[in-house]
């Protein structure tokens, strides 16, 4: 059943609408709906409900609306099924996705089949705020989002290995599903080891080149008098040692995808050529002057700043300009700390299949070590550290001691930088006594450690009069380690 409730307008009489702009919640859950209600109480609109996707498109054939909230997960009808459909009757509808799971592959294709945003639950209340607001301006002053109707076959669902769900990620997913049906010529920035080649991938695999060739290249790993070779091919007799006419990558390529990874190392003379196969999709062999035709998509990628390079003159200006229609920054793992149990639990899968004995998870002091580390070799240097540590581990969890000396340091490191930064106390028995209690040795040395440590706390408290809060405060303990000493 549809319910409506019309929302008191906070605006001056002489500024309201004459009339009201309307929102149609779609979630199976009636506390959603009521919880809208009251959310939307402040801005002038309409409110309407409904409990399926089959309901809302019933409901949409009778009446408009200017923006949908729906969920993912329903009943029968899926959200995803749903904007599908609603993208073919209604290609200029305003859509924004809700879901408590916010996965790559659900926020590429919400945003690959036309939705206007993705947003998380539980929500945070200001990011909701601004998403509505701009939702209702998108369908009051256009009509129009960019969106595109997709052959069936375009969503399919594939395993991608993007993982995080944090908030620096699920823009980027938003990202990837907003170009990947267009033809625009990506530039994917990023630190080494971030993903830039998972994302081009990514990219790929939702675009309406999916059935085509992906190809990619490692400007940095292949020495400049071979790029050119390998790019675009060259004819017999053309250099030394070319004793049989070659097909470079563009043209192996042709209508598909080309992924140019560090196109920060190019030589200047190879930018030239790829700037004309971006401006007349056309190129020459080596020892050839005939050009040929080449239809291909270019995504580029680099862990170099392209703009200081083009300042420095080390990078063409308009390579750099026509590379940068769409730029996708791929935050560090410093950034985003929250993916790596997440990360964690994927390489501790993947591995296994080859280490059929190792662990299969991870102490909680390890793990806070991981998230302490800061990660220079980012993804990459993580997925080495869990491989290294599955080696070494003798038993079915990974321990603290199986990780580098560096990682093992990290959360120690991080106390000290914290306790200093605000002028607390020492903090050296503080959290001497987090590592004791915390710790993953399971033998008499732990025991001696505690039984010390008991004995140290209860010679201050003696010295303090029974004050617990004063021996607390000079020793710098916290209760919550005190208690483990009684």
């Amino acid at each position: 059943m549809i319910k409506e409730k019309t929302a008191d307008s906070p605006l001056p009489q002489d500024q309201q609408e004459p009339v009201l702009q309307s929102i149609l919640i779609v979630d199976d859950e009636e506390d959603v709906f009521y919880s809208f209600q009251r959310f939307l109480e402040e801005f002038p609109v309409r409110t309407f409900s409904a409990k399926s996707g089959e309901e809302a498109l019933k409901f949409l054939k009778t009446q408009a609306v200017d923006v949908i909230i729906m969920d993912i997960r329903m009943g029968k009808k899926s959200g995803l099924e749903t904007l599908k459909e609603i993208r073919k009757l209604f290609p200029q509808q305003v859509v924004v996705i809700m879901t408590a799971y916010g996965t790559c592959q659900t926020a590429i294709e919400a945003m690959k089949m036309g939705a206007y945003d993705y947003i998380l639950k539980p929500f945070n209340m200001i990011e909701l705020k601004s998403v509505i607001t701009k939702a209702l301006e998108a369908s009051k002053l256009t009509k129009e989002v960019a969106s595109q109707a997709f052959p069936a076959n375009a969503f399919d669902s594939r395993s991608l290995h993007i993982i995080g769900k944090s908030a620096p990620m699920q823009q980027v997913y938003k990202l990837i599903g907003q170009v990947a049906p267009t033809n625009a010529t990506v530039l994917i920035v990023g630190e080494s080891g971030s993903g830039k080649e998972l994302v081009a991938r990514a990219i790929y695999q939702y675009s309406l080149r999916a059935n085509k060739p992906f190809i990619a290249i490692n400007c940095a790993a292949i020495p400049e008098n071979l790029l050119e070779s390998e790019l675009f091919g060259h004819e017999r007799g053309s250099f030394t040692g070319a004793m049989a006419q070659r097909i470079g990558k563009f043209e192996q390529g042709d209508g598909g995808t080309v992924f140019l990874d560090e196109i920060g190392e190019m030589p200047i003379s190879t930018q030239a050529k790829i700037l004309r196969v971006l401006q007349e999709g056309e190129f020459c062999r080596l020892g050839s002057n005939e050009p040929i035709k080449t239809d291909v998509r270019i995504i580029a990628a680099t862990n170099k700043d392209l703009a200081a390079a083009v300042a420095k003159r080390e990078f063409r200006a308009d390579l750099f300009y026509r590379l940068n229609v769409v730029k996708i920054s791929l935050p560090p793992l410093r950034e985003r700390v929250e993916d790596i149990p997440d990360l964690v639990d994927h390489f501790l899968a993947k591995h296994r299949r080859y280490l059929p004995n190792a662990p299969t998870c991870i102490s909680s002091q390890a793990m806070r070590s991981l998230m302490a580390y800061h990660w220079p070799g980012n993804i990459r240097e993580l997925e080495n550290v869990i491989q290294r540590a599955m080696v070494l581990a003798t038993s079915a969890t990974i321990q603290n001691c199986h990780l580098p000396e560096e990682i093992q340091a990290a959360e120690k490191k991080k106390y000290f930088k914290e306790k200093s930064g605000k002028g607390g106390p020492a903090g050296g028995l503080d959290f001497l006594v987090q590592e004791i209690v915390s710790s993953d040795l399971r033998d008499h040395r732990l025991e001696t450690l505690k039984s010390l440590l008991h004995r140290i706390y209860n010679q201050v408290l003696e010295e303090c009069e029974g004050d617990e809060s004063k021996a607390k405060r000079i020793l710098g303990f916290h209760s919550a380690w005190v208690s483990t000493l009684k």
